[in-house]
């Protein structure tokens, strides 16, 4: 007989078991899946991909090394342009900043004064001169009336004696003509050398006085050539000089830029001074550079270059490859597992476009030149080379 109630009862017990069989499964199928997630997570972090860098090689190579330094330029010669004589200014003959000429007529101070000493001592030239002529006719007609026994020795004595006396007074009245007209040609100021004139001390109209404490009128320094003075460190003085042999100073490159130059201006070493600074350590040197075209300025800051006497085998690096950690300088070297191990080094000047390294490198290694901020000690890399010097992308 069919009993309604226990056959709901045994479906209730049906439902739940197969519940409870469900929820079993979940959570089984569930544990699963994330044991798998688990083990895929363990796995990427295991084996971290690799990131992309440019690297180079490192290679001896032959070159001269060049040293950077701060100077500044020199004019060769620097003229304070003072009157020579006293008087009243009459003419200025430059502009101010000018470019001149050795020889170029600058001021001009009145001349009368000076025309007319000139004049008189032209008038005592001729004066003596008429002198001189009387007296050589004298003398000549002593000697032929003693010669006759016509005049006393004594006679021909005071004749000779003034011949003599005219001689010497037609040579000074000379000499006084010659001053005259130094002095006469001092009223025109001119440059004593090539070079850019400053600006006017003096105006038309002023009187000056003459001599080494008299009013300067302009200054003017020489262009070209021009000096760029600067100072070196004994290890860099003691490896050019070692270098240098036999050779001249005059052997040795140098080059200079400025902030309003669009390439360097190309000179030689021109001195090395005698004595070391005790105070600094350094050693005053100095270059030459020719400069027609005046875009080098005395006085002026600039990067001073100075190359070697020869050529050494070095090991030149890229600037993009050295980084600075505080004081130190370092490069990341790549390894043949393609990790990534820091490098300290030392650096030295520059050559080819390249940084000489001293220490911390060897021939043959590589280098990180592109890609540096994405990696540290310990990371995988994957590398792209190119030659030192180049730049490139990493490939992604």
């Amino acid at each position: 007989m069919f009993d309604p109630v226990i056959s709901t009862l045994k479906l209730n017990r049906y439902r739940k078991i197969l519940v409870a069989g469900a929820v079993s499964l979940t959570v089984l199928a569930a544990a699963g899946i994330g044991t798998a997630l688990t083990t895929q997570a363990a796995s990427q972090v295991q084996a971290p991909a690799a990131t992309p860098v440019t690297v180079s090689v490192v290679a001896l190579q032959n070159a001269a090394q060049w040293t950077d330094f701060s100077g500044h330029l020199e004019a060769v010669d620097r003229v304070e342009i003072r009157p020579r004589v006293a008087g009243a200014v009459k003419a200025i003959h430059f502009r101010e900043g000018a470019l001149v000429k050795a020889g170029d007529l600058l001021v001009t101070i009145d001349p009368a004064t000076y025309q007319a000493e000139a004049a008189r001592a032209q008038a005592e030239v001729s004066a003596a001169s008429a002198r001189l002529t009387l007296a050589t006719s004298e003398a000549a007609r002593a000697q032929r009336l003693w010669n006759d026994h016509a005049i006393a020795q004594s006679e021909l004595e005071s004749r000779t004696n003034d011949l003599k006396a005219a001689e010497a007074n037609l040579a000074a009245a000379r000499a006084n003509l010659q001053t005259a007209n130094l002095n006469l040609s001092y009223t025109q100021v001119r440059a004593p050398v090539s070079g850019r004139v400053g600006r006017i001390e003096v105006t038309v109209g002023n009187l000056i006085g003459a001599g080494p404490q008299s009013q300067v009128l302009t200054t003017l320094v020489s262009v070209s050539p021009i000096y760029a003075s600067f100072d070196a460190d004994e290890a860099v003085i003691n490896r050019t000089l070692a270098d240098l042999g036999t050779t001249s100073l005059e052997t040795i490159p140098v080059t200079v830029d400025t902030d309003a130059s669009s390439e360097p201006i190309s000179g030689h070493l021109q001195l090395i001074d005698n004595q070391f600074d005790g105070t600094s350590g350094t050693l005053r040197a100095r270059a030459v550079f020719q400069n027609a075209e005046g875009k080098l300025i005395p006085g002026q800051f600039v990067r001073v270059h100075m190359g070697a006497a020869q050529q050494k085998p070095v090991l030149l690096v890229s600037e993009l490859a050295i980084g600075t950690d505080q004081n130190k300088r370092f490069v990341y070297v790549v390894g043949a597992d393609h990790k990534v191990a820091y490098r300290e080094v030392t650096i030295g000047g520059t050559a080819n476009g390249l940084r000489i390294v001293t220490s911390g490198l060897k021939d043959g290694e590589r280098i990180i030149v592109s890609g540096l901020q994405h990696v540290g000690p310990g990371s995988v890399v994957a590398e792209t080379v190119v030659a030192m010097g180049k730049t490139a992308a990493p490939k992604a």
